[in-house]
């Protein structure tokens, strides 16, 4: 603490920057030398409490990212050789040949950083974290703590549990990594689908817990979303030919444009249609569409690259009166084969109601199996949407005594019925020509029973 008093603001704004942008870099390098989570972000810890002193001493390095990581590796260095000498001066302990544990047999002495390596090592670091064996609760927090830097207290915040058993949970997944004997690596090219998916798939956690979070006086953790943007767009630097990678960073930065118009000043939710889409961010709708329109062009869409469609007919739309429903429907009945959740399945639902009225709206929902199918869920999920994402209206069927129905007048669709999914011919919307060759060969996998929040 009295480091922290006694450095500069300049110090000390530099140093948060640092921990905001290369945390994964440094903890990923170090990891590679210690082969050990917790000794690694000890080191890092050190590393950070160093240049406290260093950087007021001796001014701020043109590169504290690379400062940090060699500090961090010398110290795990350190580290190591302390525990080589101890298990030579206790040969009982010793369980291997020492030769084959030395870490400069590693990592070599020198102490300069490779930056070439630590783009491969942050997806190690990420890969690691998102592991199956762990649970999908422990993979979101591992990733929140050792890839994005967030505190244990924050952790907790965001689970909305003590301190104490989010500190417990973290460390249980950390000595199930070691006692599974979990790789440090990349998955090879036949398990990165499957690996890929769950990588993702914490990602967009991050992302919808931020963006409607689950306690606290303000509806947006503005820091989560711009932790769960970054993660992305690492992941689309590290992976940038991978379609459902773009997709997932389109999916964020289409929905997070709306974010300054989704309250009012005194804090109610404003819902789709209420919205000033004036003041919705231009150039993050543009980023996103042209993200979008890349990853439709890389073969069969997935659910990242779908949802992210959706939400770009949304963006697009001049007003909410404007927007092209038939095109929303036509996308959800792909999202629906690739990802049959019970949200996608009332989001459908919502769209066809859209179209054809509320009353269609809730037979296509009746008659959805999804909806009626029970399935295990995860122990921890953000809070579930109270709307969905194709529409914020309620699906009620007007009353008899009201004036004029809520919805606005559609003609029906004479190309399906309600319920069918999925429909045939399909919509000729912008994105839709792009998927048509894709609509009969789309693969299925099990998915996550939530989406991505509307308002």
């Amino acid at each position: 603490m009295n480091q922290l008093r006694q450095a500069s603001a300049e110090v000390r704004g530099a140093l948060a920057e640092a921990h905001r942008r290369q945390w994964a870099f440094v903890l990923a390098a170090t990891v590679r030398l210690a082969g050990d989570l917790d000794v690694a972000e000890e080191c890092v810890q050190d590393a950070f409490v160093a240049a406290l002193t260093s950087w007021t001493q001796r001014g701020i390095p043109a590169n504290p990212g690379a400062w940090l990581t060699a500090t961090a590796r010398r110290r795990a260095l350190d580290t190591l050789r302390r525990d080589q000498t101890l298990r030579r001066k206790l040969p009982l302990l010793v369980g291997t040949d020492p030769a084959t544990s030395d870490p400069l047999e590693w990592e070599g002495e020198a102490e300069e950083v490779d930056m070439s390596q630590l783009s491969d090592d942050r997806l190690r670091l990420l890969f690691t974290c998102c592991h199956p064996a762990l649970a999908p609760e422990a993979q979101v927090a591992l990733t929140l703590r050792l890839v994005c830097g967030l505190t244990t207290p924050e952790i907790a915040r965001a689970f909305l549990v003590s301190e104490a058993t989010m500190a417990a949970r973290i460390t249980r997944a950390k000595k199930k990594i070691t006692l599974a004997r979990i790789p440090y690596r990349v998955p090879p090219a036949h398990e990165l689908p499957d690996r890929l998916d769950a990588v993702l798939t914490v990602t967009h956690l991050l992302y919808t817990t931020g963006h409607t979070a689950p306690a606290g006086d303000q509806l947006v953790r503005a820091d989560l979303v711009e932790r769960s943007l970054d993660l992305a767009r690492m992941l689309s630097t590290l992976m940038p030919d991978d379609r459902e990678v773009r997709g997932l960073l389109a999916l964020l930065l289409l929905t997070d444009a709306r974010r300054a118009t989704r309250t009012t000043s005194d804090g109610r939710l404003l819902l789709l249609e209420e919205q000033d889409r004036s003041r919705w961010d231009r150039q993050a709708i543009g980023e996103g569409r042209q993200l979008v329109d890349q990853a439709l062009r890389r073969g069969r869409p997935g659910r990242f690259a779908l949802q992210a469609a959706i939400a770009a007919v949304h963006a697009e739309a001049p007003s909410y009166a404007a927007t092209d429903w038939p095109e929303v429907l036509g996308l959800y009945d792909l999202l629906l084969a690739v990802w049959p959740s019970p949200v996608v399945a009332l989001n459908r639902a919502v769209a066809v109601a859209m179209v054809q009225g509320p009353a269609a709206g809730l037979a296509a929902l009746e008659k959805s199996p999804t909806t009626r199918t029970s399935r295990p869920t995860p122990t921890w999920r953000p809070p579930a949407p109270t709307c969905c994402a194709a529409s914020d209206r309620p699906m009620t069927p007007p009353r008899p005594t009201e004036p004029r129905s809520p919805w606005p007048p559609t003609p029906p669709r004479k190309t399906s019925s309600p319920g069918d999914s999925p429909r045939s011919p399909l919509p000729e919307g912008p994105w839709h020509r792009q998927l048509r060759s894709h609509a009969t060969a789309v693969p299925t996998r099990p998915c996550w029973p939530f989406a991505t929040p509307c308002s």
